[in-house]
């Protein structure tokens, strides 16, 4: 029997299903802890086998494409905090001066690094530049975050960010990475000939991240403690920063001559912004202040971004492969 034509793609329902199993049936207590490592282990494997997939010419590619970096950066702790900035007018009549300065507090922050280089996998992108470009995003906006969230809200008493966030990122995300590199040698044409089984690590660490985050925004009242009316204003406004923002990032890899595996990387790097930075960021940050109603944008747009871009995605996904794609995996 054929599909219908108007259903989507088996990854985005599973997405769907996966935000209303954590409406209804969030995870807490021991069973979060259980869960938080799970989709640790998860992104760590991840990464591993990446390294262990990208050859060394690939990686070092990757991590000199300045011009792809630039972009991104650009589009992270620019675009989007003068975005926040110039739209206050349309803005703040749809949500309260809380959820606005909790916009304000989104656009500050570096982009997320899991999803960001799952989603340019999925769509076949250049995977070294992505996996370069959103590390070392969430690298700076440990020290740029607080620095943009001075100049857009107002100063705040508090410590610098500690170097944990740092040590954490090296240990999940990049030591596995430099370990599946080492180990490429011995396993490298297994992970060539398995290709299946890294997608379903990508798709899988990605419903974990969803599954997870969600429960817990669920927990602490999502649906509970924001009036109907803000949260619908909420959703617009999230909508409205994440299509410029891929509007933005693909018009201008178009126009500066960036390829299409290039393009993926730029339009899925520069248009995330991170959860797992973002929270422990906003306590230190609006200690004393209302945190769970500047965070709601946040854990909201992070929604957002997950839903649009695994459509997305799959849309590239399904595009000729081209040469540049090929060279990847050489």
């Amino acid at each position: 029997m054929a599909r219908p034509r108007f259903l989507p793609d088996n990854f985005t329902l599973a997405l769907v299903i996966t935000v209303l199993l954590a409406t209804f049936l969030p995870c807490e207590g021991q069973t979060a802890v259980v869960f938080g490592k799970v989709t640790y282990a998860a992104i760590a494997l991840l990464f591993f086998l990446h390294g262990a997939k990208l050859s060394r010419e690939a990686v070092i590619a990757g991590a000199t494409h300045w011009r792809l970096h630039l972009l991104v950066f650009a589009s992270t702790f620019i675009l989007f905090p003068a975005m926040g900035f110039a739209l206050k007018p349309i803005l703040s009549p749809l949500v309260t001066p809380d959820l606005y300065l909790g916009v304000l507090f989104l656009c500050a922050l570096p982009a997320t690094v899991q999803s960001s280089i799952a989603f340019t996998s999925m769509a076949r992108g250049n995977i070294p530049a992505a996996v370069c470009s959103a590390s070392a995003s969430s690298l700076i906006g440990i020290f740029l975050t607080p620095l943009l969230v001075s100049v857009l809200v107002v100063s705040h008493a508090g410590g610098a960010s500690s170097w944990h966030s740092i040590i954490d990122i090296m240990v999940q995300l990049l030591l596995p990475f430099l370990a599946g590199q080492v180990a490429r040698r011995w396993i490298g044409g297994w992970v060539e000939r398995n290709k299946a089984m890294l997608r379903f690590v990508d798709q899988g660490s990605i419903l974990l991240v969803v599954y997870t985050a969600f429960s817990e925004a669920v927990i602490q009242g999502l649906w509970h403690n924001t009036p109907v009316k803000a949260l619908a204003g909420l959703l617009v406004v999230n909508g409205v920063l994440l299509a410029l923002a891929l509007f933005a990032t693909r018009t201008a890899a178009r126009k500066l001559g960036f390829n299409k595996e290039d393009e993926i990387t730029i339009v899925f790097c520069g248009s995330k912004k991170s959860l797992a930075s973002g929270i422990p960021m906003a306590n230190v940050l609006f200690a004393g202040h209302a945190v769970g109603a500047i965070v709601l944008p946040l854990m909201l747009f992070h929604q957002v971004q997950l839903m649009v871009c695994a459509v997305l995605a799959q849309r590239y996904r399904h595009r000729p492969e081209s040469p540049a794609a090929a060279k990847q995996t050489i």
